[in-house]
């Protein structure tokens, strides 16, 4: 494994997370069991929660369910295609809308092999800064929300009739493909640009689920995009497949990827419903000095996504996501999980250096018989 104890000299607090918990610090040291449901928001204040239903949206408009056109509320009747009009939430659910999700990175061409002596000098030189960084969130970004504003337009939907849950996952939708599974505990998991959620669960554990899932896709995603920035290629399948063999076959890769989605999951979720447990798994492989250096990286991939995520999901969105929270809880909070939170980031210059050593170490190791089963999945 590369030696990532030269990053420690770049290591720099994150304050605005650093405040965040210590509003919760006092609640810490409770236990649990002695918290009543549903008493305390989401840094630890009494409140007193009304458990009501969400008020019904607005049926201001219909939409012909045969050609989308909208109609004034008092019409019954599309005169083009002779259907009944439906108010937009009983139309289809959010859930059965196919989006074009693609995300692209175009280079000055394609490469059917990127493991080649010559890319391999191109990434152990790393021609690439924090801008060119900072330029590749932007453009995925941007083509998320194109996509999601597309999908607004062709199905017509009402983004103010949608409830939480179908907003987040109609933003998720934007990015990446969202399927179901109904077997297995796994709340979900996100595989080969797919994100696989379990829809017997509570609609905040879904909600909560989208958001882990998503946050590993756009960490896949930075990287993707920053390889074929080094290389100038287009983005393939090619470049996907090492990136997810990078990731998942090395537990300090995985264990940077785990804590990367579980720290964007924690900021949208309630204080004291926090699950690391997947991130704990993983770091009983490794000593406790790489276990630090994965979960700063992490939190500075982080620090990214969250801000990519908060362009849709603004402060009002975040307080409806912990109602839904409130709503659907029956096991009281457990402020323990928090004490596994990493309060450090990267600087600019640290992180590049970071994403250096995982991509330079990621190719020289890479096993090419593997990468090209990852290939065929895609």
């Amino acid at each position: 494994m590369s030696d990532y104890s030269q990053l420690d000299k770049y290591v720099e607090p994150d304050l605005e997370k650093m405040a965040l918990i210590e509003d919760v610090r006092p609640m810490m040291k409770l236990e649990s069991s002695y918290i009543e449901m549903n008493d305390y928001d989401f840094k630890g204040n009494y409140v007193k929660y009304d458990h009501c239903l969400e008020a019904p949206a607005i049926k201001s408009i219909k939409i012909c369910p045969k050609c989308n056109k909208r109609f004034d509320a008092v019409e019954n009747f599309c005169p083009d295609c002779l259907v009944t009009l439906k108010y937009p939430q009983e139309m289809d659910s959010i859930k059965g809308i196919e989006i074009n999700s693609k995300i692209e990175f175009k280079g000055s061409g394609d490469s059917s092999n990127i493991l080649t002596k010559d890319n391999m000098e191109l990434i152990c030189n790393f021609d690439f800064t924090i801008d060119d960084f900072n330029d590749i969130v932007h453009s995925i970004k941007a083509q998320g929300f194109r996509n999601l504003d597309n999908a607004i337009k062709d199905n017509s939907i009402d983004l103010d009739s949608l409830n939480i849950l179908d907003k987040v996952l109609l933003f998720a939708k934007a990015f990446v493909s969202v399927e179901y599974k109904s077997y297995g505990e796994d709340l979900g998991y996100f595989q080969f640009n797919k994100i696989y959620v379990d829809d017997r669960q509570r609609k905040s554990l879904q909600i909560t689920t989208l958001i882990h899932e998503l946050s590993h896709f756009l960490l896949k995603e930075f990287l993707v995009h920053t390889t074929c920035k080094i290389l100038d290629v287009n983005k393939n399948r090619h470049v996907e497949a090492v990136i997810i063999y990078i990731l998942s076959n090395s537990s300090f890769n995985s264990l940077i990827d785990e804590y990367a989605a579980h720290s964007v999951e924690g900021r949208f979720t309630i204080f004291g419903y926090q699950d690391y447990s997947s991130f704990t798994a993983i770091q009983k492989d490794l000593d406790s000095e790489h276990v630090d250096i994965a979960k700063t990286i992490g939190n500075t991939f982080a620090i990214y996504i969250k801000d990519l995520l908060e362009g849709f999901l603004d402060w009002d969105l975040r307080e409806d996501i912990k109602t839904q929270f409130l709503k659907d809880t029956i096991e009281s909070p457990d402020y323990r999980q928090l004490q596994l939170e990493n309060c450090n980031k990267l600087s600019d210059e640290g992180f590049i250096k970071a994403i250096w050593l995982i991509l330079s170490e990621g190719f020289q190791n890479c096993n090419i018989e593997v990468v090209k089963r990852y290939m065929e999945e895609f």
